[in-house]
């Protein structure tokens, strides 16, 4: 079952607003909502029968009386529509349905090549999807929206790839117009690492306003939220420290003149291919997590110099942008605490006071489901916009 929320002309104007304010799951009484927004108690009453009508809102029952008849009490009703969620990876695809507060309610992962192109991967991708609206868990519900996160460059305004290095295929392909081919609905397509950190943010550091997500793997990116709001620059490359050259600090055995990036230092991909050279058996990241689980000391030393290497270029950022928690994630954060060792020794060191004095650095928390789970709130988001949410209320009840 699909319905898209359409451009319309609003029937009550300001009902997106009000919906807003219960959208964190408090049940609220219409006497309450009034008093929070200023509005007389009719008009907040007409906005919310609104909302109530378009299913937005549910009865929570009462609060308790102060005289004469208890008060109903309303709340955000998160099963009024289900939203698809997407991670694409170089290897996986997973594939999740979500309610509109962001719960995963089933999902399925299955192994890809990037590398086949978008039309064959996609296909699939829709194949599960249909098969996970169809399950108990959301079949009769309205689909409102899909959310996609690729391992690569987005122009997030368009949806579309824009040189994605790992990719091929796939660059300026307009994946929201393929998919909506199948499913007419809104698709938001962002990076991996920005919905990374949506996902962390949401589910371990919901009271955090200034985080910075670092995923650390075949790639290097970074995901900002600044002000509680996840930012993406003007055109959606914000947080691609990965091509950011990298300084030469003190103690570091590069040559003069080595200006390689971060990437092609501290990458899963490139300490593979320097422990290859060294003799060791490493031909991914995932080998380079094996050897420093099994305790090789060079590729701990490796990992750890990478952890460096990243926190060369995080000091200049945490100078820039003074966030609260930088979280490391992604295969190489995960192979143990040397990647975290070697970032903090470096950002305490090169970051000024005022920005470290209150700075955690801390690994992933998030687990296998926070890119999923951020795509979802991705698009949850949009769709449920006081504009959306209004289009959706003049949709339904004229």
């Amino acid at each position: 079952m699909v319905d898209a929320l359409r451009p319309a002309a609003a029937a009550n104007p300001g009902a997106g607003e009000i919906f807003q304010i219960l959208r964190d799951g408090t049940a609220r009484t219409k006497a309450e909502l009034a008093a929070l927004t200023g509005l007389a108690r009719s008009t907040v009453a007409l906005r919310v029968d609104a909302l109530l009508a378009a299913g937005l809102l549910r009865p929570a029952g009462e609060a308790v009386s102060t005289g004469g008849r208890p008060p109903a009490r309303l709340a955000f009703n998160s099963r009024a529509g289900v939203v698809l969620a997407v991670d694409l990876g170089a290897t996986h695809a997973t594939v999740a349905v979500a309610d509109l507060a962001g719960m995963i309610l089933d999902s399925r992962t299955r192994t890809i090549d990037i590398g086949d192109g978008p039309e064959s991967l996609l296909d699939l991708i829709l194949d599960d999807g249909a098969a996970l609206l169809d399950t108990p868990a959301s079949a009769g519900i309205s689909l409102l929206g899909i959310g996609i996160g690729v391992p690569g460059p987005v122009e997030h305004s368009t949806g579309r790839p824009t040189n994605p290095p790992i990719m091929p295929g796939w660059d300026r392909f307009d994946v929201p117009g393929y998919v909506q081919r199948t499913f007419d609905v809104p698709v938001l397509v962002d990076n991996d690492v920005n919905i990374l950190a949506l996902g962390e943010h949401a589910t371990t550091w919901p009271h955090v306003d200034d985080l910075i997500f670092v995923k650390v793997s075949t790639g290097i990116g970074a995901g900002i939220i600044a002000g509680g709001q996840l930012q993406r620059g003007a055109q959606g490359s914000a947080g691609d420290m990965g091509h950011v050259q990298v300084p030469s600090g003190s103690g570091s055995a590069r040559e003069p003149g080595d200006e390689r990036d971060l990437e092609a230092l501290a990458s899963g991909a490139a300490l593979a291919t320097a422990l290859r050279a060294g003799g060791h058996e490493a031909s991914s990241p995932a080998d380079v997590v094996d050897l420093v689980r099994a305790g090789n000391a060079v590729a701990i030393e490796a990992t750890r110099q990478a952890g460096r290497d990243v926190g060369e270029v995080l000091a200049t950022v945490v100078n820039l942008l003074n966030p609260s928690i930088i979280v490391l994630g992604g295969s190489i954060a995960r192979a143990g605490e040397h990647l975290l060792a070697g970032v903090r020794e470096v950002v305490y060191r090169r970051s000024i006071p005022l920005a470290t004095q209150h700075l955690a650095i801390v690994q992933s928390q998030a687990g296998d489901r926070a890119a999923v789970l951020g795509a979802a709130i991705m698009v949850a988001r949009e769709v449920l916009s006081p504009a959306n949410v209004d289009r959706h209320v003049a949709a339904r009840t004229r």
